[in-house]
């Protein structure tokens, strides 16, 4: 795919993908996802290495990290980014959204609160969830998470297979 190919498929210029290319520029987090569902990878596939040890490892300190462009929302890829389910530690900040409107993927999601309070809009409902509390959906519905309250929240993500 030439770099014109990819940067009309994601809704992108050319541009910016040149700059991201070449380590210019980084792109954010709804950018990526663009660039993911373009190439038809996981959105972490993007950063992936290659197949390694039979058990993968991921310390702490070298985990994959992804910031919204807004800083509402970061995730941290606790698994390794090769095999079919992807575990990510996301923490959204009071009054923020992962995404500015309900999107899908090819995809099951799980998702469990560590601290705060999440609100998992799916299809157009919503579900309050509180520490402790988790929700599994079929991620092909649109779907978003949202922090109302005027502390961050922290929540664990599972998603399989990996998509954008």
């Amino acid at each position: 795919m030439t770099v014109t190919e990819l940067a009309r498929a994601a809704g992108v210029s050319v541009g910016l993908i040149s700059q991201v290319e070449r380590g210019i520029s980084d792109p954010s987090l709804e950018t990526l996802r663009r660039i993911a569902m373009a190439l038809e990878t996981p959105l972490f596939g993007l950063f992936a290495e290659a197949d390694g040890e039979r058990v993968a490892v991921v310390r702490k300190d070298a985990r994959m990290f992804v910031r919204s462009p807004h800083g509402g929302i970061t995730y941290q890829r606790l698994s390794a980014g090769t095999g079919k389910i992807e575990v990510l530690e996301g923490q959204l900040e009071p009054g923020a959204a992962s995404s500015e409107e309900p999107w899908s993927h090819p995809s099951e999601e799980c998702v469990v609160v560590l601290t705060g309070r999440l609100v998992a809009e799916v299809d157009g409902a919503r579900h309050e969830l509180r520490a402790g509390d988790s929700a599994t959906f079929d991620s092909r519905s649109p779907h978003r998470y949202l922090n109302e309250t005027a502390k961050p929240v922290r929540f664990l993500l599972s998603i399989t297979p990996p998509s954008y």
